[in-house]
């Protein structure tokens, strides 16, 4: 159930915009794989958190939600399988900033480089708190976005991204679909949220960054059902 209080509005989009005002949101970060060895050194990075009304074939799931109907849905993307970093995962359009950029242009200029989505089309709802990343030495800013106008995506560069796609909420919200991942490394053990959906005829594994965030959001918003938390998937890094 809910971490939280349900915010006492009705749609996806107004929820999500009092979220993105909601100072609360996302209060302490427990989904670090450790902690930065030098904030000050760390660079920015952001991230697009993309809602929108999906025009393609909607969940079979009935979330309890009354916000989350069938179409909302969620733009991700699966990384290329050659990159140095993050290889083969899951995870929201975005990357590092650019000198002189702020959180928001970064996100829209990399979710355009990446998906080809027309940036003119969102309408931005607000800027999260920025989250560690030490496994990359990135603090990380999630922009919650709601696609106005909608525009196609697809990959744009086969050497960054192998998925592109669009994931209906209905679907990560399915208990059957949620699973805890462990990760051991180095006489360490992280245990962390993670969703298993469809997209782009593939079945993917969301977890990590991108799945905590999910999952914050999803409890902070009264959206997350029972799940079997007891139900892992080991993960190799």
């Amino acid at each position: 159930m809910s971490t939280s209080e349900p915010l006492a509005t009705s749609s996806a989009r107004s929820q999500l915009e009092a979220l993105a005002r909601d100072a609360r949101f996302p209060g302490p970060w427990p989904h670090a794989r450790g902690q930065l060895a030098d904030a000050s050194a760390a660079r920015p990075a952001s991230v697009l958190v993309l809602f929108g009304v999906l025009d393609g074939l909607p969940s079979d799931h009935d979330a309890q939600s009354l916000a989350v109907s069938r179409d909302l849905d969620v733009l991700l993307l699966a990384r290329a399988r050659t990159l140095r970093s993050h290889a083969g995962q899951v995870a929201f359009p975005g990357g590092r900033a650019e000198p002189g950029e702020d959180a928001v242009t970064a996100a829209l200029r990399e979710a355009e480089e990446e998906t080809g989505l027309d940036p003119a089309g969102v309408d931005v709802l607000g800027a999260l708190s920025a989250l560690p990343m030490p496994v990359s030495n990135h603090v990380v800013t999630p922009v919650l976005g709601w696609w106005a106008c909608q525009t196609p995506v697809d990959v744009v560069d086969p050497g960054e991204s192998a998925h592109v796609f669009r994931t209906p909420v209905a679907d990560l919200l399915d208990p059957d679909n949620r699973v805890t991942t462990v990760l051991r490394h180095e006489r360490r053990t992280w245990r962390g949220p993670a969703f298993q959906v469809a997209g782009d005829g593939t079945t993917h594994l969301v977890w990590g960054f991108t799945a905590g965030i999910l999952d914050a959001l999803f409890d902070h918003l009264g959206w997350s059902e029972p799940w079997d938390r007891s139900r892992e998937l080991e993960i190799t890094p």
